[in-house]
């Protein structure tokens, strides 16, 4: 189950606080996998690959609600919060640095905290995206909720495309692998995300 945090509508499109959707969008794209909302309070689908059914989540409530759809779909589908992967912006790290994690606290980000207090457990793999801090002054709320600079939009696309092969990464390699092939690149080693005969 792949995670992606942001906030919903038109208004959020593009904004920095929104690039897990970004992820998650991409990935489905290169998965051929369309995302709607039913049953849940998310936009999702699902995928084959390499065998496995993976499940596109991007959690319709506002990021400080995200838990709720996310509890509700790993109880119904009966997945364990270890084979989740949540993907989320970083204020801590330079825009277009990627960083794998295993578990840890939230980091004061809302939508895995929010995660965290629903299902009750914080052993749950995380994609981090780093969208660095503001230039000018502006309060945080502010920037993570406003597109990036002028000169830094292709930086954070590709980002997004980088973020995209290191989830698929994590599906098919597993964490450990994605760690060693991720956590020390930037959007300068980025590759076309691949997707191989049978996904």
């Amino acid at each position: 189950m792949v995670v992606g945090l942001g906030n919903p509508g038109r208004r959020y499109e593009g904004t920095r606080h929104n690039v897990g959707f970004a992820v998650v969008d991409a990935l489905a794209a290169a998965w051929g996998t369309s995302l709607e909302e039913r049953k849940f309070a998310a936009q999702w689908g699902e995928a084959l690959v390499q065998g496995r059914r993976i499940l596109c989540i991007k959690p319709t409530p506002y990021m400080n609600r995200s838990g709720e759809a996310v509890e509700s779909m790993l109880h119904y589908f009966k997945i364990l919060p270890r084979h989740m992967l949540v993907v989320h912006d970083d204020l801590d790290m330079p825009l277009g640095r990627l960083k794998i994690v295993r578990q840890g606290g939230a980091g004061g980000h809302r939508g895995v905290a929010s995660i965290m207090e629903r299902v009750g457990d914080s052993g749950f793999p995380r994609l981090k995206l780093g969208i660095g801090r503001p230039r000018h002054g502006e309060p945080v709320e502010v920037f993570v909720l406003s597109e990036p600079y002028e000169d830094e939009r292709d930086r954070f696309e590709r980002m997004v495309t980088l973020g995209a092969e290191a989830a698929r990464a994590v599906v098919v390699q597993g964490v450990d692998a994605a760690m060693n092939l991720y956590n020390h690149r930037g959007v300068a080693g980025i590759m076309p995300l691949r997707v191989e005969k049978g996904e």
